[in-house]
């Protein structure tokens, strides 16, 4: 998985560190929870195309900063930003400044517009690739949980299909993690079950 493991008492993934109580909290209650919204799960990939070539926690601690430049992530705002807006941006100490990255989420929104008045809702597009269930994993060692999948491949082919960019097999099984499209708690942690409940029936 390429990831740091932290020791725990065995009832929480390992990647998620004890000491600090911002990443607990996101492994105790986020990730992997199902999320059906599509400007929530449109967000959450924005957010894994700045943490390319970062660790997560640095995304999530600049998480707020990012939400009050980008308008709260409302495509509809975000579609229409301009130079002013980019400039606004890269000026930003509290986000990610890299150009390229402003200039995909700002598309991105673009391309999540264009869908919707053709009628497409993006989460739809998105839980398709799973028939609209959970893939339940049994992983038991954080060493066995894949970096990237087959299936993770296919989604990322067709969103880049659509234009999206920063959206690679590896970013894009990240976020499937996330979103619980993918329940890939490990079977020792308290989570695995729990999330398992949530899903829409």
């Amino acid at each position: 998985m390429g990831v740091k493991v932290y020791e725990t008492d065995g009832g929480r993934c390992g990647w998620a560190n004890p000491a600090d109580d911002l990443y607990v909290a996101y492994h105790d209650v986020e990730w992997g929870v199902p999320e059906y919204d599509s400007r929530a799960l449109w967000e959450k990939l924005v957010l894994d195309g700045f943490q390319a070539g970062l660790s997560w926690i640095t995304i999530l601690r600049k998480r707020e900063a990012f939400r009050s430049a980008f308008r709260d992530f409302d495509p509809d705002i975000v579609s229409r930003f301009g130079e002013q807006d980019r400039a606004r941006l890269m000026s930003d100490a509290g986000i990610v400044r890299s150009g390229a990255k402003i200039d995909a989420a700002i598309s991105g929104a673009q391309i999540y517009l264009d869908m919707r008045e053709r009628g497409e809702d993006f989460a739809e597009f998105l839980w398709d690739f799973t028939d609209g269930r959970v893939i339940h994993n049994e992983w038991k060692h954080i060493g066995e949980v894949p970096a990237q999948t087959e299936l993770a491949g296919r989604v990322a082919k067709s969103l880049k299909a659509k234009g999206f960019k920063f959206c690679g097999p590896v970013i894009v099984y990240a976020f499937m993690q996330a979103v619980g499209m993918v329940n890939d708690h490990l079977t020792c942690c308290f989570r695995h079950s729990q999330v398992a409940a949530l899903e829409r029936r």
